[in-house]
């Protein structure tokens, strides 16, 4: 009886400790979603309000099951304030950039190591920048990368004569990044998962 009790308490003490070491291994990275990309910043988005509520949904889920949130702003003003939608909490890391690459010349990868991260989920702005190189380094340090579509958003963009709209500005770097370096999905897709 002593056994089967010992087994019993072993199973039960050892999942709760796997379950602890899986809610360690992911991180949440939210790049960007500051004022100055909404409507009256001063250089405002396509959809960006549409982009960050579905961030804030993702945001809630992670808070919900206590996993590691972690805010990145650039240094910019005025307008550099993370949006109200997805404001970090006391306790959640906000990494201050200088570099479009969020990894570049802050403690991003030394936070994340020191928490035993293996896995990103990414959301943010701009889509085609900020969030790009953030993923792409994440991918060379060697983390698995999830990227957020419609948590993401970006602007049209001008090259000589020629304008590419926001929307196809958008779907190209999703394409870029989905597989090579992350798995892209919709916000939708990754609340439903498990």
């Amino acid at each position: 009886m002593k056994k089967i009790a010992l087994i019993l308490f072993c199973i039960t003490f050892g999942s709760s400790l796997y379950a602890q070491e899986i809610q360690l291994k992911k991180a949440l990275i939210l790049i960007d979603i500051q004022d100055f990309y909404f409507p009256q910043g001063d250089l405002p988005l396509h959809e960006p309000l549409e982009a960050a509520m579905k961030a804030a949904s993702i945001l809630d889920r992670f808070r919900r099951n206590g996993e590691l949130v972690i805010h990145v702003r650039h240094a910019y003003e005025p307008g550099g304030n993370i949006n109200k939608l997805v404001q970090p909490l006391e306790d959640e890391k906000v990494v201050t950039k200088e570099q479009v690459n969020a990894f570049l010349e802050t403690d991003l990868l030394e936070y994340l190591r020191q928490n035993e991260i293996k896995e990103l989920v990414l959301c943010g702005m701009q889509t085609h920048m900020c969030l790009e190189a953030a993923t792409r380094a994440g991918h060379d340090f060697g983390y698995e990368c999830i990227v957020i579509a419609n948590a993401c958003a970006t602007r049209d963009l001008n090259f000589g004569d020629k304008t590419v709209a926001a929307q196809d500005v958008q779907a190209s770097t999703l394409a870029t990044l989905n597989r090579t370096y992350a798995k892209v999905i919709s916000a939708e897709e990754f609340l439903s998962e498990p």
